[in-house]
């Protein structure tokens, strides 16, 4: 039956997991939590996010890491597309976007630039494309990481009237509390559970899915209690669909023409466009939930929601289309070196 309705699934609709955080909204706009519920809530989601990070340090293996840590002008580029560029496009479009969105809205699409890239659609897009995988694990990884420390004191630099009370420092010491810890821990006790977690594979993406979910209901009740869809019009909505595509056409453009005016190899310059365009939606809601006042997280978070599926829609068909023009590449993920 399951492989039936795959089959005749329409390919217009998003995957399961976008169909789901459109639920979740819907759920939390109509029933939002709020009282003592709220408080058990957001209790669970702190738990959540530990969880979240927890499995991702587990999941990530240090061998695959190492195989692609060679490539330091491949990951410099990523790490200054990731963190410098993507910022500077955010405040340099802000005559053109602030006009098409409400301020809190912007306020969002600002923290969206400083956000890390995303693991796990790099390495895969990376990989459909036959780009460099072995660079990808590496780069997208050390990005994860770095944007624990890095993307507060960004964010801090471009968005401090919107902040929760208290310095950068301090929040970066919420944040490394609350995702670093838990990703130290997932990787000391990987040696004990890495196989487990390889073979339950799916089991580990419900939960990685489910904590997001959880998260994204906490924040928008939250937002809602507020008032967040009063303070929203639906012309804002569509005008952050016309941000969130401008800025992703600016940061594949740029990696693009960068990398290959700087020399790389196809394969290198698929690796730098994948990891260097995208931006991590676990990493974002969980760092929201820190960085803003609880008011604010729900429209926060918006902008980054919505391009985290034109990316995904996007960037599989480029990986699609790079992948049947591409010749096999020696510079693939070598023997034994599988990303997780």
């Amino acid at each position: 039956m399951n492989q039936i309705s795959r089959m005749y699934r329409p390919k217009f609709l998003p995957d399961n997991f976008i169909l789901a955080l459109l639920g979740t909204l819907t759920f939390a706009s109509l029933l939002p939590c709020h009282g003592a519920a709220a408080v058990v809530v957001d209790h669970l989601t702190n738990v959540a996010i530990a969880l979240l990070f927890f499995l991702h340090g587990a999941k990530l293996s240090r061998q695959a890491v190492i195989a692609g840590a060679s490539h330091w002008r491949l990951h410099a580029l990523v790490l200054l597309t990731t963190f410098v560029l993507f910022p500077l496009f955010g405040v340099a479009f802000k005559p053109l976007l602030l006009p098409l969105v409400t301020p809190t809205i912007y306020a969002g699409i600002l923290f969206l630039c400083a956000l890390p890239s995303t693991v796990q659609s790099s390495i895969a897009f990376t990989s459909i494309a036959k780009g460099n995988v072995p660079a990808a694990v590496c780069s997208a990884s050390a990005s994860s990481i770095i944007g624990i420390f890095v993307t507060p004191i960004v964010v801090s630099l471009v968005l401090s009237s919107h902040l929760r009370s208290g310095a950068a420092w301090r929040t970066i010491g919420e944040i490394v509390l609350q995702l670093f810890v838990p990703f130290v821990c997932g990787q000391l006790i990987r040696p004990v559970i890495g196989r487990w977690i390889t073979r339950n594979e799916s089991l580990v993406r419900a939960v990685d899915q489910g904590s997001i979910l959880l998260i994204v209901y906490s924040a928008f009740s939250a937002a809602v209690n507020e008032g967040l869809w009063h303070q929203v019009p639906p012309s804002a909505l569509l005008g952050l669909l016309v941000a969130d595509s401008l800025l992703l056409a600016a940061a594949l453009m740029t990696t693009s023409l960068v990398s290959k005016w700087l020399g790389f190899d196809r394969a290198d310059r698929t690796t730098i466009v994948f990891c260097g365009s995208k931006k991590s939606l676990s990493q974002g809601v969980t760092m929201a939930k820190v960085i803003f006042a609880s008011h604010t997280v729900g429209a926060a978070i918006l902008p980054l929601m919505l391009f985290h599926q034109i990316q995904l829609m996007v960037c599989a068909a480029l990986a699609r289309r790079w992948g049947r023009r591409a010749e096999p590449s020696p510079s693939l993920a070598p023997e034994g070196a599988t990303p997780h």
